[in-house]
């Protein structure tokens, strides 16, 4: 258990104190999109003044042989544009993936100081939340990332659920979390008339 003195402390020399207050802005609408399609990306731009937060999705939406082109298209995306008072979000693959580590280490280094929130899929535990808090802040760290990445957990299985309680107090970076249906279903072996049903 990390005591409470040290709640708010920077988990690595140079990263940016943890906030006390998360920012309030608008987020009543979220557009995914996928950063790899070259015509999508080019109507990011005008997409980003009707809705609140645009989030970049990296995970299972992104065939496997794209992964590395949705990753390049989203810090290209950023890198090339000024998105005002929209929300910067992307949804990095899953822990366990073969995608995750240079998922945050390409996004951090070349556009962190554009990034507002890393959605995390499939969060079982605290545990989760600690390591992606560790290595953003050693990434933040190393690539003098001014203002700290927040993280919004993903519950997707049933054990991600049984541990709500735990992942919401897991770190100050904690932004807020949602509930994926469809893999939740799975995970319980349950059976549904569609995609989130």
């Amino acid at each position: 258990m990390k005591l409470p003195v040290h709640f708010y402390k920077p988990l690595a020399i140079g990263a940016p104190q943890p906030l006390r207050e998360l920012p309030v802005r608008p987020e009543r609408m979220i557009h995914f999109f996928p950063p790899h399609i070259d015509k999508i990306r080019a109507k990011a731009p005008e997409t980003a003044r009707q809705c609140d937060v645009m989030c970049g999705n990296l995970e299972d939406a992104i065939p496997i042989e794209a992964k590395d082109a949705a990753r390049a298209g989203f810090i290209d995306l950023l890198a090339s544009h000024d998105f005002g008072d929209t929300g910067m979000w992307v949804r990095i693959n899953a822990l366990n993936s073969p995608w995750v580590l240079d998922d945050l280490n390409e996004i951090i280094r070349h556009v962190g100081n554009k990034l507002d929130v890393i959605m995390i899929p499939k969060v079982e535990g605290p545990w989760d939340i600690h390591f992606v808090d560790q290595y953003v802040a050693l990434l933040e760290a190393k690539y003098a990332i001014r203002k700290p990445i927040l993280l919004h957990a993903l519950l997707e299985t049933a054990q991600g659920v049984t541990n709500v309680e735990a992942i919401c107090g897991a770190s100050p970076r904690m932004h807020g979390l949602s509930l994926g249906p469809a893999d939740l279903a799975a995970s319980r072996g349950m059976k549904t008339t569609r995609v989130g049903g």
